[in-house]
């Protein structure tokens, strides 16, 4: 038997001032919890991979979605303030 088919994704991590973008290649079946423990983004950020928010082109995902080939799956960080609360000070502020 061959070698396992592979599949080409690509991770992405917003940070405040940049952003950081993993191409990695991996085995067909892959989650994307997975993908991310791959990528490194555990020991570089803290990101947990099971606890993680994801999604894959926008759209919010579980942690383990299968990969498809192409993939962009997107990292997201925890909100630092509430936008409702916010808007509420600035409303508060301005009238």
């Amino acid at each position: 038997m061959g070698p396992e088919p592979r599949i080409a994704v690509e991770l992405v991590y917003a940070l405040p001032d940049a952003q950081e973008v993993i191409s990695l290649e991996v085995a067909r079946g892959t989650t994307v919890a997975h993908a991310i423990d791959l990528s490194g983004l555990s020991a570089r950020h803290g990101v947990s991979p099971t606890l993680a928010h994801v999604g894959i082109y926008g759209r919010r995902v579980a942690p383990h979605t299968v990969l498809r080939d192409g993939d962009r799956v997107e990292v997201y960080r925890a909100l630092v303030a509430d936008p409702k609360q916010a808007r509420r000070r600035r409303a508060a502020r301005s009238g």
